[in-house]
C-alpha cells in the first residue's frame, strides 16, 4: 500500500476522519493503531521483527535511566561520607554499567539489522575467502522489513541520548511505539529524533483546514516528482543501465545524471508525500533534502541531501571519532609528520572517510554501495585535509570566490562528480559501474546518436520526452525559488481562492494526464525502501 495508491487514500481518509473525531488525550492512539495497520499491510508477519526491536530499545531506555538514577540517589545520599576517588569511582561504575546497557540495547537492535539484510553480504564474502578450501557456507534467505535501516537508526539514536542523559526515557511502551513506527516516515524516513517528533506525536492536535489545504500542497507535488518525473526517468535509466553497451559515453553519462534526477524525484517525492500527511495531523516532519543540485561541493551536497541521514553520522560517528581520545593523540603525531594544518585536521579526515564508509554501508549489501559510499567520501575528506591547497590555489589563479562564473562552475563540477558516483548504486555491480565509466569516458563527446529514433530508443516517444522536459523544467523552478528563500506554499495560501484551486486542478489534471499508474502499470517502489 503505497503513499500514491487508491487504498493509501482510503486509509488516509479513515485516520483522519477517526483522529480528529476521538477525545484529545486518546489521538495518539489512533495514529498508533493506523500505523501498525499500515505496517502489517506492507509488511504481514514481519511487524513482529518491528515489535521486538521496539521492546528490546524502550527496557534498555529504562534501565539505562535506572542506573544512571540510583548512582545519583546514591552519590545524594552519601554526599558527606564518600571521599572525592570514591565519588569518582562511583560514577565510573554508574557510567560503565550504563554504558554496558546502551552496548546489548545497541548490539541486538544492530544484530538485528546485520542478520536481515547483510547476512548473505558476508557470507558470499567468507565463501571467496574459504574457496580454496573447498568450504561453502550456506547462503541464507530473510525477508526484509520495511524501513527497518530507518527505525533502527532511530532505536540507536534514542538510547544514546538517554545515556548521554539528553533525553529522559519513554515511560509508556505505547507511545514509544508509535514513535518507532509512525506510518508517513517508516517507508523512507526522515530519521526523526525522539526530542524532535515525539512531543508533537503525543499530543492531540485540533483539526485545521489550513494546514489540512497545505498538507496535500506538498502531497501534490510528491505526486508530480515520483508520478511523472520519477517514473518517466526510470524508462531511459533501465534501458541505458541494462544494456550500456549499446550506447556512446554521452548517453551513457546521460543514463548516470537521469538516474540522479530519478532518486531525486523519487526520494523527495516520498519525503513531501510523508511530511505532507504528518502536517495534516499537526505533526512536522524534517526537511530532508534543500535543494541539493545548486551544491558547490560535495560536501555541500551531502548537507542538502537526505539531511537527517548526515545529521544522525555527524552527531553519532563523525563527533565521538573525531574527539575520541585515540584520534586526538592521532591528530598529535600526524603534526610532526605532516605540519601543523594538515596534522591537526587528520583525525577529522579518517572520520570523514569512515562516515561515507558507513553511509554506502547502510545504503545496501553490496560491494557496490561501499564503494559509493568511498566514492564521496574521497571528496569531502580530502576537501578537509587539502583546504589550505585548495585556498591557494584559488589565489594563485585569482580566482574570485563570490564571483558568478565561479559559483556556476562550482554547481557544475559537483553535479559531474554526483553523478559519476550514481554508477556505484545504481549499475548492477562494481565491475559493470568501473566498465560504465569506462565506456562513458571513451565517447563523452560523442552527441550523433541524439535524434527522433535515438531518443526513442530508449524508451520514451517524443511526446513523452517533450513531458518531461517541462516537468523537469518546472522542478528546476521550483527548487530555484526555494533556493533563493521564497515561501512558495506560503505564497501560493495567499493567494485568492480562485487562483488556489486554479493551482491545484491544475495540478491534480496533470497528475491525471501526464502520470504513470493505473492498472496496466504498476509505478516502481519507493527506490529507498529497499535501504
Amino acid at each position: 500500500m503505497t503513499f500514491y495508491s487508491l487504498p493509501f487514500l482510503c486509509f488516509l481518509a479513515v485516520t483522519i476522519f477517526v483522529y480528529f473525531l476521538a477525545p484529545k488525550r486518546f489521538r495518539w492512539i489512533v495514529l498508533l493503531t493506523a500505523s501498525y495497520v499500515f505496517y502489517f499491510l506492507n509488511s504481514k508477519w514481519l511487524i513482529i521483527v518491528l515489535f521486538a526491536q521496539t521492546a528490546v530499545t524502550y527496557a534498555a531506555g529504562l534501565l539505562i535511566r535506572r542506573v544512571q538514577d540510583r548512582g545519583k540517589l546514591y552519590l545524594s545520599e552519601h554526599k558527606e561520607e564518600l571521599s572525592k576517588e570514591e565519588r569518582k569511582a562511583v560514577k565510573g561504575r554508574t557510567r560503565r554499567s550504563a554504558k554496558h546497557i546502551l552496548l546489548i540495547g545497541a548490539a541486538l537492535n544492530l544484530g538485528i539489522l546485520l542478520l536481515l539484510k547483510y547476512s548473505n553480504f558476508f557470507i558470499d564474502n567468507a565463501n571467496r575467502v574459504l574457496s580454496f578450501s573447498g568450504i561453502r557456507l550456506p547462503s541464507t534467505c530473510f525477508l526484509l522489513p520495511l524501513g527497518i535501516s530507518f527505525y533502527t537508526l532511530q532505536a540507536l539514536s534514542y538510547l544514546i541520548d538517554i545515556y548521554r542523559e539528553k533525553l529522559e526515557p519513554d515511560r509508556n511502551l505505547g507511545k514509544f511505539m508509535l514513535f518507532l513506527s509512525f506510518f508517513p516516515q517508516i517507508v523512507q524516513g526522515p530519521i526523526p529524533r525522539h526530542a524532535q517528533l515525539a512531543a508533537q506525536l503525543y499530543a492531540g492536535h485540533s483539526f485545521d483546514l489550513k494546514r489540512l489545504e497545505r498538507g496535500a500542497q506538498l502531497i501534490l507535488w510528491g505526486w508530480i516528482k515520483k508520478l511523472i518525473i520519477a517514473e518517466y526517468l526510470a524508462l531511459p535509466v533501465a534501458r541505458i543501465f541494462s544494456d550500456y553497451q549499446a550506447y556512446p559515453g554521452s548517453a551513457v553519462f546521460l543514463g548516470a545524471a537521469f538516474y540522479g534526477l530519478q532518486v531525486y524525484a523519487d526520494f523527495s517525492g516520498g519525503m513531501d508525500m510523508a511530511r505532507g500527511v504528518s502536517e495534516i495531523f499537526g505533526i512536522g516532519l524534517q526537511q530532508n533534502f534543500r535543494q541539493p543540485y545548486f551544491s558547490v561541493s560535495v560536501e555541500d551536497f551531502w548537507r542538502r541531501w537526505h539531511i537527517t541521514l548526515g545529521e544522525w553520522m555527524r552527531d553519532y560517528v563523525f563527533y565521538p571519532l573525531s574527539l575520541s581520545g585515540a584520534f586526538t593523540a592521532l591528530g598529535r603525531k600526524a603534526r610532526k609528520w605532516l605540519g601543523n594544518s594538515a596534522g591537526k585536521r587528520l583525525p577529522s579526515f579518517l572520520s570523514m572517510f569512515l562516515v561515507y564508509f558507513l553511509v554506502g554501508f547502510w545504503h545496501g549489501p553490496e560491494w557496490k554501495y561501499i564503494a559509493y559510499g568511498i566514492w564521496n567520501g574521497i571528496f569531502i575528506a580530502s576537501s578537509i585535509l587539502l583546504t589550505d591547497v585548495y585556498g591557494r590555489m584559488r589565489g594563485a589563479l585569482r580566482i574570485r570566490g563570490d564571483s558568478l562564473p565561479w559559483h556556476i562552475f562550482q554547481i557544475l563540477r559537483t553535479f559531474f562528480l554526483i553523478t559519476l558516483g550514481r554508477f556505484f548504486s545504481r549499475a548492477d555491480s562494481f565491475p559493470i559501474a568501473i566498465r560504465m565509466m569506462g565506456r562513458m569516458a571513451s565517447g563523452l563527446f560523442d552527441f550523433r546518436w541524439i535524434n527522433r529514433a535515438g531518443l526513442e530508443d530508449l524508451g520514451l516517444n517524443l511526446r513523452s520526452w517533450a513531458c518531461l522536459l517541462v516537468f523537469l523544467a518546472i522542478a528546476f523552478a521550483v527548487d530555484l525559488l526555494h533556493e533563493r528563500n521564497t515561501a512558495i506554499r506560503e505564497e501560493i495560501s495567499k493567494k485568492p481562492i480562485v487562483i488556489r484551486w486554479a493551482i491545484y486542478y491544475a495540478a491534480i489534471l496533470a497528475i491525471m494526464i501526464f502520470g504513470v499508474y493505473g492498472p496496466e502499470y504498476d509505478p516502481a517502489a519507493f527506490i529507498y525502501e529497499q535501504f
